[in-house]
């Protein structure tokens, strides 16, 4: 199990604080709503409430100084494609993972984010780089 409660809540709302110190007007997640295995602050519809209430919980965005603005660029693409824009963008994946429960600091190789990764990577007909505990299947 790798519900975390209201996590993109917390990043959100962290971020959110930040840029109104900063100026900004932008947010960026990398939330998908195509595998988010249950995550409910990974929809679309989420996200669209998120930014109203975002444009009304600072002092910037109630005086007009600021209007926010959460940007989704990953949440209508499949893992597929999320893979392939990152090697598009020079991502050495051999030094990441996605793992949500790694044995010292290794991908589990089992865990759902391992298996949707591990996919994501098959269907580009591709073998995901990221080390995986010993014992794993490839």
């Amino acid at each position: 199990m790798t519900y975390v409660p209201a996590r993109n809540t917390v990043f959100l709302s962290f971020a959110l604080a930040w840029a109104e110190t900063l100026g900004s007007s932008d947010l960026f997640i990398g939330v998908n709503a195509l595998d988010y295995s249950g995550y409910p602050d990974c929809r679309p519809e989420y996200i669209e409430a998120y930014e109203r209430m975002a444009n009304l919980a600072t002092k910037a965005g109630v005086e007009g100084q600021q209007k926010l603005k959460v940007h989704t660029p990953l949440i209508n693409l499949t893992k597929a494609q999320t893979i392939e824009r990152g090697l598009a963008l020079g991502v050495d994946y051999g030094l990441t993972h996605s793992c949500y429960d790694p044995i010292a600091a290794v991908a589990c190789g089992t865990c759902d984010s391992c298996l949707l990764r591990r996919r994501g990577f098959s269907d580009l007909g591709l073998t995901d780089p990221a080390p995986i505990a010993a014992g794993e299947q490839v």
